[in-house]
């Protein structure tokens, strides 16, 4: 087993989903349109980064002697990183275009609807998610598949990344809720009276 390699790649996959995790969650902080625009092209780009880097697990310890320990540990990120691939990725190029709409204008604030958009949960939590995954992958490439005598390590961590997960999910369905009642304009009844 090749666990220089294996730790390699699994270490930059790491790398690379929690850097956009972390990106992602500062993505509604951001100042102007022209910085969130920028800010989701990076993500963008961090995303494709981590989807090649997933090719290239299988090419790299296919070329490299010997078992491979980071195949396996490629396998748990990647369930996360399908639902990116499959959602994020469409509403950060949805969102970079909004904010496009607004870059010629560099000193107006940021609209409330794309902070709003920027803050919703499928965009940072499958990012966080797969970056939550890769770090639990991490023991994987450097040991195998540990296994504990009363239970199975990979299942407790597994178990205990979903809980993380849950718990990451709450929190930006929380924010995103917060601030896309910014969005509605305060709406006043008028009491009509009658007589």
């Amino acid at each position: 087993m090749n666990t220089a390699v294996d730790l390699t790649l699994a270490g930059a996959l790491a790398v690379i989903w929690l850097a956009a995790g972390l990106l992602a969650d500062a993505l509604p902080t951001a100042g102007s349109a022209r910085e969130l625009r920028r800010r989701a092209g990076t993500l963008i780009l961090l995303v494709l980064a981590g989807a090649a880097l997933f090719v290239a697990v299988p090419v790299v310890t296919s070329v490299v002697e010997g078992p491979s320990a980071a195949v396996t540990a490629a396998l748990l990120p990647a369930v996360p990183a399908m639902v990116v691939l499959g959602t994020t990725l469409r509403r950060l190029t949805a969102l970079r275009g909004g904010a496009g709409a607004f870059t010629t204008a560099p000193r107006a604030p940021l609209p409330p609807a794309l902070r709003a958009a920027a803050a919703h949960p499928l965009i940072a939590t499958p990012l966080q998610a797969t970056g939550i995954a890769a770090l639990v992958g991490l023991p994987v490439a450097a040991f195998g598949m540990p296994t504990a005598p009363g239970g199975n390590l990979a299942a407790i961590a597994i178990t205990l990344a979903g809980l993380a997960v849950v718990a990451v999910g709450i929190r930006h369905a929380l924010r995103h809720s917060r601030l896309s009642v910014l969005v509605l304009a305060p709406i006043r009844r008028r009491a009509t009276r009658i007589g």
